[in-house]
C-alpha cells in the first residue's frame, strides 16, 4: 500500500526501487538503535549513501518514511516466525522451539522486537499512525492464531481452549518480555514470560 506522500514504489524504475528500499533499510536500523524520534534525515542520507533529493522524492514526509519502516519492520518480524522449524506454529513442540528461538537472541536484549519497539514509540507520539502499527500486529498475531486453531481443531486443544485469547496472551508475554530485557539488558525476563505463557497454553492440551 503507498502511504501519503511517499512514492508510488510500482512507478519506480529497478535502480529506484533498489533506492527507496536502501533508504527504508537504513532508516529502520538506525530508529531500531536510536528511536524514530532521534533518528534525522542527514543520518539516514549518510547510511542509506543517497542523496537529499533523493530521499526527499522518495520520501517527503517524516511520517511516509516511518510509515514505510513500520510495514518493513512488520514484514520482518512475521518472516521471522514463518521458518520450518516453527512450522505453522501449530504444535506445542514448535511453539516452544518458537520461545527457545527469541529468547536466545541478543537482538532482543539489544533493541526488543524490530516492529514491536518502533511501533511503541509512534503510536504514543502521533495517533496517525495507529492503523499501520494495528495492520502489524494483527498480521503477526494471526499466525498465532491460526496454529492454536488448528490444534484445537485436531483435539490437542480442548474445546474451551480460546485461540483469540491465548494469542493475545502470547504476544503480550513477547513484547512485554521484550522491553524487559531491554531495561535489565538480561534475556530472563523474556524468557521466564514466554515459558509462562506457553504452560498455560499448555494447561488446555486435551492430554499430559
Amino acid at each position: 500500500m503507498t502511504t501519503t506522500g511517499e512514492a508510488p514504489a510500482r512507478k519506480l524504475t529497478a535502480k529506484g526501487r533498489a533506492t527507496r528500499d536502501r533508504i527504508i533499510k537504513a532508516a529502520a536500523e538506525l530508529m531500531y538503535e536510536h528511536g524514530a524520534q532521534n533518528t534525522n534525515n542527514e543520518q539516514i542520507r549518510i547510511a542509506a549513501g543517497v542523496s537529499g533529493s533523493q530521499l526527499t522524492r522518495h520520501f517527503p514526509t517524516k511520517e511516509s518514511l516511518v510509515r514505510a519502516v513500520l510495514a518493513r519492520q512488520a514484514d520482518v518480524i512475521r518472516a521471522r516466525h514463518q521458518v520450518p522449524e516453527f512450522a505453522e506454529l501449530d504444535s506445542f513442540a514448535a511453539l516452544r522451539r518458537w520461545a527457545d528461538t527469541f529468547t536466545a537472541s541478543l537482538d532482543m536484549v539489544r533493541g526488543g522486537c524490530t516492529f514491536g519497539s518502533l511501533a511503541a514509540e509512534v503510536v504514543k507520539t502521533e495517533p496517525s499512525y495507529r492503523d499501520a502499527v494495528s495492520d502489524g500486529f494483527e498480521q503477526w498475531q494471526e499466525l498465532f492464531r491460526r496454529g492454536l486453531s488448528i490444534m484445537r481443531e485436531r483435539g490437542e486443544l480442548r474445546p474451551d481452549a480460546d485461540p483469540v485469547a491465548l494469542t493475545h496472551l502470547i504476544a503480550a508475554a513477547f513484547q512485554g518480555g521484550a522491553l524487559l530485557d531491554q531495561a535489565v539488558g538480561d534475556s530472563k525476563p523474556l524468557r521466564d514470560a514466554l515459558y509462562g505463557a506457553l504452560a498455560y497454553v499448555e494447561s488446555f492440551a486435551t492430554r499430559p
